[in-house]
Formats: C-alpha cells, sequence, structure tokens
C-alpha cells in the first residue's frame, strides 16, 4: 500500500500573506513535522492566479489579490519548503480550489498499487475540504484520511464546520 501525503497550499499568502491567519500561522510546525516523519510521495499544490484575479469568478467573489504566480505569496512557505527538501514530491499548480489535476495525478499512480491518501494544509474550509471531497468521490473506496491539526480555516468555526463536512462524507480525521 502506497501513502501519498497531500500537502494544500501552504503558501505565504495564506500563511503570514494577503489572507493569512494566525491559526495558519500556528499550523506551520506541525505541517513541518508530518511533511519530514512522512514516509511516501508527497503532493503539494499550489494555488496559482494570474494578475487577472479580480476579474475572475472566484476574485469577484473573493475580492483580495493573493498567489499570484512568481511572487512571493505564491511561494511555498520557506519552512515547508525545507522540510520538502530530500523527499519524493511534486508540485501541482491549481487555479481555483478543488484541483482535477490532482485526481488525474492520484488515478494514475492508483494503476500501479493501491493508495492511502492523507491531506494537510490550508484552507480547511475551502481547498482541502474541496480536494478531499473530490478524491472521494473518485475514489470511493480508498481511505482518505485529514489531519486536522496540520490545517487552520478562515475562522476557528469554518475550520471546525469543514471537518464535520468532510467526516460526514466518511473522510477520516486524523
Amino acid at each position: 500500500m502506497k501513502k501519498i501525503l497531500v500537502v494544500v497550499d501552504m503558501q505565504n499568502d495564506f500563511i503570514d500573506g494577503s489572507l493569512g491567519t494566525k491559526e495558519a500561522e500556528e499550523i506551520v510546525d506541525r505541517a513541518v513535522s508530518k511533511i519530514r516523519e512522512f514516509r511516501g510521495e508527497i503532493i503539494a499544490t499550489m494555488d496559482t492566479h494570474g494578475q487577472d484575479y479580480l476579474r475572475t469568478a472566484e476574485g469577484r467573489k473573493l475580492p483580495v489579490l493573493h498567489c499570484v504566480k512568481l511572487t512571493r505569496g505564491w511561494l511555498l512557505h520557506e519552512n515547508i519548503l525545507k522540510a520538502l527538501e530530500g523527499k519524493d514530491y511534486r508540485l501541482l499548480e491549481k487555479k481555483t480550489f478543488g484541483s482535477v489535476r490532482l485526481v488525474k495525478v492520484i488515478r494514475k499512480l492508483r494503476k500501479k498499487e493501491e493508495l492511502e491518501v492523507e491531506l494537510i494544509g490550508l484552507c480547511t474550509d475551502i481547498c482541502v475540504v474541496s480536494n478531499a471531497l473530490l478524491l472521494k468521490a473518485h475514489f470511493p473506496e480508498m481511505k482518505i484520511s485529514v489531519d486536522a491539526s496540520c490545517c487552520a480555516g478562515v475562522t476557528p468555526q469554518s475550520h471546525q464546520a469543514a471537518i464535520e463536512t468532510m467526516r460526514m462524507c466518511q473522510i477520516d480525521m486524523i
């Protein structure tokens, strides 16, 4: 059984940048420990937008410029990058909350062997829940889990609501 860790959007803008929160800053060390201790393949997603973000459907509903490709805010947090050094990992850019490319990568890996997927990252209530539910919809028999201690939401309340939503959809919580 191959284990996959999906590190969702641990980028500067979501930690201490334009959409950063105290809760996001607090999970960085736990995420770093999880990455360092993990034995298996790691997929790190990166929310990726252009300068035209505010004119997109998402940008009109969340009018905060963030994760513009090649800016400091778009980059993975430096401690996350250091933890990834020497690991078997790949970066996966995504333009919105959930990643269809992530599903395709998991499908390809799953053709070779059975998988277990664990997710950590930001934001629990937007991108983590979207990717967890996408994976569960495409792979209902695959073990999918989320380490809630390595996630943070936009607010503590929305973080908790996302955890309950995932739990109700049979995603295991660690």
